[in-house]
């Protein structure tokens, strides 16, 4: 019987130790989920949390953009100044009687450059510094006359003033004239040439300016020069 007594009481011993090495256990689980418990609830807040969506904007548009805002670029204006001889006849039947004759001295401008608005995102090309950029043929932009450095140098009727009084009318004439021959003329000195190259020196130094080391920029020959 002590025998039996003896076990019953290391079984006894046994299982409180056994009882209490596992609450100790848990008790150390609970500590330590305890400790842990705010990384593993933002661990697993922040997997099923949506993860907000990074919105990107190609480069290429945003040069695009840029440069469109600067519209149509003029690279090159060319003045000059023509001497514009004009005649009306007065008749009778087909046989003339008397002749007015205005000499006008007209001050143009002819501008040239690139539309900036033509161009397109497929024109760019990006990669990390470096750019490519096709930029639109060279064009007349504009052509005009300065009317207010512009005028008659002569207005003739002929003998007894009995040539048409039509001054309005041959200076309206000389001055569109004048617009076709100072187009004409720079067309003749290479006015586009001269666009296309300071628009690629404009362009290039402006890429510069934004951050590209290497820029490159292509122009594209003009098909016609009026």
């Amino acid at each position: 019987m002590k025998t039996s007594k003896a076990s019953t009481s290391f079984l006894q011993q046994l299982i409180l130790l056994s009882v209490g090495g596992i609450n100790l256990i848990v008790l150390l689980i609970i500590f330590s989920v305890w400790r842990t418990g705010d990384r593993v609830i933002n661990f697993a807040s922040n997997i099923f949390k949506p993860q907000p969506v990074e919105l990107k904007i190609d480069d290429s548009t945003i040069i695009v953009e840029r440069l469109q805002d600067l519209q149509e670029l003029t690279t090159t204006v060319q003045t000059m100044e023509k001497i514009v001889p004009t005649s009306a006849e007065r008749t009778v039947g087909d046989i003339p009687i008397a002749t007015t004759r205005l000499l006008y001295i007209a001050k143009g401008e002819v501008r040239a450059g690139v539309d900036l608005k033509e161009l397109t995102v497929q024109d760019i090309y990006i990669d990390n510094k470096s750019i490519e950029i096709n930029l639109p043929s060279a064009k007349i932009l504009d052509s005009k006359i300065d009317v207010n450095d512009s005028r008659v140098y002569d207005y003739d009727r002929g003998l007894f003033n009995l040539g048409p009084d039509v001054a309005p009318q041959l200076q309206t004439i000389a001055q569109r004239e004048t617009l076709q021959e100072i187009v004409e003329t720079a067309c003749q000195e290479n006015i586009l040439e001269n666009a296309n190259l300071r628009a690629k020196e404009s362009i290039s130094q402006l890429l510069i300016n934004l951050g590209y080391s290497q820029v490159k920029v292509n122009t594209a020959q003009s098909k016609s020069c009026k």
